[in-house]
């Protein structure tokens, strides 16, 4: 009989240092410290009002009191369906779409899906902290494929193939992508996605972040550029960027349909269906205007340029300017070695604990991203504490 309480599988699990990041810093702000957060991946807007007057007027309709279907309302699906056309011109039935409780839930779902013990999945870094996880819980293996601050954090076709064995399964691709800010090309997407195909690869896109892109960065959508990909394709998906929903917990995937039927069952046993009346709300957003997240737009890239200015003007800091999301991905390997108020800088951790314990500021390391080195500093947060938080880690590091 085993010693352990916790399954080696669950027990292996790495917590998200994002939200841990994130959860410090509310603690210290409870506890009266000026702290500032760069760790949140979530827009600081409220949800659009006439989403919220849908949730509220369908909280009191009595058929959203009761059970919906496990894999989303049809109306939403339907919905989900149209918006996908509209805006990557990818058509797909609504029976291809399954509706989870946010952008995780797809994440966990797809890999569960698709992954068997030994399978290998490609993961180009810095990745998005919670794409190893599922596949380690599911008995793959995640294949780590380095990207560097000179490549743009893009991943190019001989590096793919570099990594590839007889026993990978799929490629999670992200673009725009979270942490780096990096926006492939056209012809990058083509690429990648040809070569997907040629090897029989499944593509795991998540196109969470597809409307926030800046200076002239597009955003392309693998399906719809190399449509031989779409029956190994799934696609991630949600209203928690574009619409500011990152409390309503509304993602969803879009799959091959003997995916789809699949994971479907797999979410009947989970979760059973995503709440009644988010689903509402999810269908108002998607159905509606891109006006709100054109003004919020607007926003994030003023905000956008302040911190590359800010951040490039740091001693033994690099920057690229990001092309979308709302991340920038500095290296601070310029900074590693110094001694900062009386402690050795050997890792970006050893940097994120001395700038929140010295001068209040929280940001996520590299290290969780898979690029040691390098830190994630999400610009969804407003101008002021930004400034205020990037000026107490320059003056920090200028600090002889």
């Amino acid at each position: 009989m085993s010693s352990s309480r916790i399954s080696q599988r669950v027990g292996s699990i790495a917590p998200s240092a994002t939200l841990a990041v994130t959860n410090k810093a509310k603690a210290l702000k409870a506890a009266g410290e000026a702290v500032v957060g760069f760790g949140a991946g979530e827009p600081d807007f409220p949800t659009p009002d006439y989403i919220v007057e849908a949730a509220a007027a369908a909280c009191h309709d009595p058929k959203n009191h009761r059970y919906g279907l496990a894999g989303g309302t049809l109306e939403l699906k339907a919905a989900i369906a149209a918006k996908t056309a509209r805006d990557s011109g990818y058509e797909v039935e609504a029976s291809q779409v399954v509706v989870t409780n946010g952008g995780k839930h797809a994440v966990y779902n797809s890999i569960a899906g698709l992954v068997d013990p030994g399978d290998e999945v490609l993961i180009p870094t810095p990745f998005w902290t919670t794409y190893p996880e599922p596949v380690k819980l599911a008995g793959g293996v995640p294949v780590s494929v380095e990207t560097t601050i000179e490549a743009g954090f893009k991943v190019t076709v001989d590096q793919l193939e570099a990594s590839r064995t007889d026993r990978t399964k799929a490629l999670i691709f992200v673009s725009p992508s979270n942490p780096s800010g990096a926006v492939y090309s056209r012809e990058q997407v083509i690429e990648i996605g040809k070569w997907a195909a040629e090897h029989e690869i499944w593509v795991l896109t998540d196109e969470i972040y597809e409307h926030l892109t800046y200076d002239g960065a597009e955003f392309h959508s693998m399906p719809t550029l190399v449509p031989e990909i779409a029956d190994r394709c799934i696609v991630l998906n949600g209203v928690a960027k574009t619409y500011a929903m990152t409390g309503w917990r509304v993602g969803w995937l879009i799959a091959p349909p003997d995916m789809a039927k699949a994971l479907t069952s797999l979410q009947s046993h989970q979760t059973s269906n995503v709440a009644m009346v988010s689903q509402v709300a999810a269908q108002a957003a998607v159905e509606g205007s891109l006006d709100a997240v054109v003004m919020m737009r607007e926003a994030f890239n003023r905000r956008r340029l302040n911190m590359y200015e800010m951040l490039k003007a740091m001693p033994g800091v690099e920057v690229l300017k990001p092309e979308g999301a709302f991340y920038a991905f500095p290296s601070f390997e310029g900074v590693l070695g110094r001694t900062i108020r009386g402690r050795k800088i050997e890792t970006t951790l050893d940097l994120a604990d001395v700038v929140l314990e010295e001068v209040k500021v929280a940001f996520v390391p590299g290290e969780a991203f898979g690029s040691p080195g390098y830190a994630r500093f999400s610009f969804a947060l407003g101008d002021d504490d930004l400034g205020e938080g990037l000026t107490r880690i320059g003056d920090l590091l200028a600090e002889g």
